[in-house]
């Protein structure tokens, strides 16, 4: 059986909001192995980001981890047959796995680049703490900037955050990750505010770097497109759970979840005779205010007094193909 990269093991993050707590990711599991593209699916507010914030262990007060483990097999010698639970380490363990074996894109470029430093000082920054010479690291990223097809490298070294487009400025976020060879690359909306042109560039960039460095990704997006072009396998989010996992084949071709099915309707084809596109009624419920049973209940066609009685679990419906519905697999 091929070993794990990563096995997030029912993981629970919650928020306080006034007097209440508030459970932003409650329960979710999957793994990831070496090399693979796993996506994480759903509408905004579902706890994507979070939980890939929650890997990182980057989540602040107001909230917390309440449970769970994250099973990480990296190690710098490669895959490790016993891992380490990236919850239980400390700020100075997590802070050498963070960048070195486990990288992070985030949404916005510019957000996470320091503007008073020049874009090259801060490519090399994460090197020199690895113990890189000076002279080693600036070559390294200068190898890494051409890979990620930054035009003038040389000169960009010298250039702001500001004064490069926000195309390259995510070239420059991907460089930098991969500068330090991580095992897992996490991609949160690395696309968002991009036109479709550059989207693409990006997509095709992040593959031929998988395929050449042999790094697993984990996607964080609501983009089917992203989905299609880069995962091997997904996770649909939904109010903080997974309702379905599986193959990106499965997901596209027979999802079985009613959330997923909604989702897939939601899609625009290029055909001419589809009519208006299909949306799903309602909205993510309020995770402070949300109700007992299915958290999908209250938008879905087929809901049934029993779907509001308990909440389904996740379970393995056909090989490797996973969903939480009362009415699919012979549920509970």
């Amino acid at each position: 059986m091929e070993k794990k990269l990563l096995s997030v093991q029912n993981l629970r993050v919650e928020f306080q909001s006034g007097k209440r707590m508030v459970q932003a990711v409650s329960g979710v599991s999957f793994d990831i192995y070496p090399g693979e593209c796993f996506a994480l699916v759903g509408e905004s507010g579902c706890g994507k980001s979070t939980t890939a914030m929650s890997i990182m262990r980057l989540i602040r007060k107001p909230g917390r981890i309440t449970g769970g483990a994250i099973q990480f097999y990296g190690g710098p010698k490669g895959l490790e047959d016993k891992p380490q639970d990236l919850l239980k380490l400390s700020d100075k363990a997590i802070t050498k796995v963070r960048g070195k074996q486990i990288g992070m894109i985030f949404q916005n470029p510019l957000d996470s680049l320091n503007p008073v430093y020049t874009i090259g000082y801060q490519a090399e920054e994460g090197l020199l703490a690895d113990g890189v010479p000076k002279k080693e690291a600036r070559q390294r990223v200068l190898d890494m900037f051409r890979k990620v097809r930054i035009t003038d490298p040389e000169s960009r070294l010298n250039s702001y955050p500001h004064e490069i487009s926000g195309g390259m400025r995510q070239r420059v976020m991907i460089a930098m990750m991969l500068c330090r060879n991580p095992q897992l690359l996490i991609a949160d909306e690395p696309t968002t505010a991009l036109d479709v042109t550059i989207q693409a560039g990006i997509i095709e960039l992040m593959n031929e770097l998988r395929a050449q460095y042999g790094t697993a990704v984990l996607m964080i997006t609501h983009d089917f497109g992203i989905v299609a072009d880069m995962a091997d396998r997904v996770g649909v989010m939904y109010a903080g759970q997974l309702v379905e996992v599986g193959r990106v084949e499965d997901i596209f071709d027979a999802p079985m979840h009613p959330y997923t099915r909604l989702l897939m309707k939601a899609l625009p084809t290029i055909t001419k005779d589809m009519g208006r596109l299909e949306t799903i009624p309602g909205s993510v419920p309020n995770l402070a205010e949300l109700k007992p049973g299915c958290h999908f209940a209250d938008r879905c066609p087929n809901a049934t007094a029993e779907c509001r009685g308990q909440v389904p679990p996740l379970r393995e419906v056909e090989p490797g193909h996973f969903c939480a519905c009362m009415k699919v697999g012979g549920g509970a």
